[in-house]
């Protein structure tokens, strides 16, 4: 990877870390499909997976008090079971259909969080957290993002927006970490190309984007990152789907 291809991938994870800080999420959902088209579907994903487990488990000694450890128990033991079929689907998959399917699930997902905003419908009960857990591993396996669907359940739940977010921060640190650990177990060579250095400037780029994250969270409303988020990630998701369309078709 060329210098400037890799100030890009820093400035991406630097945007993705103070999205997450600020609302919980959009780390995944900012970087995937800007990485995807960078590096691959195979590797770019993979590098999500990383990068979302180093993030998170930054954030997680922050936000501790506000965590619901029995949510993050219903959420997380099937989000397992996604996580691996997920993970054997992303490997097997040709970079064409495997890109066309990153995009996809992104936009799917942000036009469904759209729709879900509006409706009065409230669930309640284990079997939606299950089913929550399970279609989040599976995503965030095959696409880098699971925070869609965990955020469709909190919106159809009235899961408060603190508890929320602060529970997802050990729930994408554990899924993204078995996604990392199923997909080097099965091919080893999808790590993406990086330098030893490069993997050193990473992690230090996530807690510089955390640290800023805190700070402008005294300025700026989750409810306006999230829109940012929304904005952005749709941008990016529709570029990512409309180029492995091309490749699939082409």
């Amino acid at each position: 990877m060329t210098i400037a291809l890799f100030i890009l991938v820093l400035g991406l994870i630097l945007v993705g870390a103070v999205a997450q800080r600020i609302a919980g999420l959009g780390f995944a959902l900012l970087v995937s499909p800007f990485l995807v088209l960078i590096l691959g579907p195979h590797e770019g994903v993979l590098l999500i997976n990383i990068c979302g487990v180093v993030s998170s488990t930054l954030i997680v000694p922050r936000v501790w008090k506000d965590i619901d450890w029995s949510m993050f128990r219903w959420l997380t033991l099937p989000a397992f079971i996604g996580t691996v079929s997920g993970s054997f689907a992303a490997v097997n998959l040709p970079s064409a259909p495997l890109a066309v399917t990153v995009g996809a699930v992104v936009l799917v997902a942000l036009t469904a969080s759209l729709v879900m905003q509006r409706t009065s419908v409230v669930v309640t009960g284990n079997r939606a957290k299950a089913i929550a857990g399970v279609s989040a591993g599976l995503t965030n396996a095959m696409a880098g993002v699971g925070g869609p669907a965990v955020s469709a359940y909190a919106l159809l739940s009235r899961w408060p927006q603190r508890p929320f977010a602060a529970t997802l921060q050990p729930f994408f640190a554990s899924t993204g970490a078995a996604a990392v650990l199923v997909k080097l177990l099965i091919d080893p060579g999808q790590v993406p190309p990086l330098a030893t250095w490069m993997w050193v400037v990473i992690p230090i780029t996530i807690v510089l984007g955390i640290l800023a994250g805190e700070q402008l969270s005294r300025y700026i409303h989750d409810r306006h990152a999230r829109f940012a988020v929304i904005v952005i990630a749709f941008l990016g998701a529709a570029t990512a789907f409309t180029k492995g369309l091309m490749d699939l078709l082409g």
